[in-house]
């Protein structure tokens, strides 16, 4: 695999204190989170954590790639749902891994149509092709 050399239009900066028991803001002040391990692992889950801010990302990220592709394709998409599930897990190396579900849901078009613009939105996404080879993405049409 080679890394992909891009044409950067815009760089989010964020930063952590405390790792996964502390606080996340970005240095524009729109992002300032409590973060906490999530009771499943240990923590207090009085904040959000990693998982649930990946998951959000990767969700509004991908819903952008299927109105990029939907505007070329000609559909309909409004009232359409993007749903990422991130599972986060001990891998065969003893550290951790991530995996990913992502559920669409678009009422608007027939499954068939739904199941092309999401396969092409996940060539299209930026999460995608950062993830692609390196965790499992599932994706499926509700």
């Amino acid at each position: 695999m080679s890394i992909q050399n891009i044409d950067v239009l815009y760089t989010a900066v964020a930063t952590a204190e405390g790792g996964r028991d502390g606080r996340v803001s970005s240095n524009d002040g729109q992002l300032d989170v409590v973060v906490n391990p999530p009771k499943e692992l240990g923590g207090s889950g009085a904040g959000t954590n990693p998982e649930q801010l990946f998951a959000a990302g990767f969700s509004a990220c991908f819903q952008g790639a299927l109105g990029v592709v939907a505007r070329q394709e000609k559909a309909d998409i409004s009232g359409s749902t993007v749903t990422a599930s991130v599972g986060i897990g001990k891998n065969e190396a003893g550290g951790f891994g991530l995996e990913v579900a992502l559920t669409a849901s678009i009422p608007n078009v027939d499954a068939e149509t739904a199941k092309t613009l999401v396969e092409k939105a996940h060539q299209v996404c930026p999460y995608s092709n950062a993830t692609r080879g390196n965790i499992k993405v599932d994706v499926s049409v509700a």
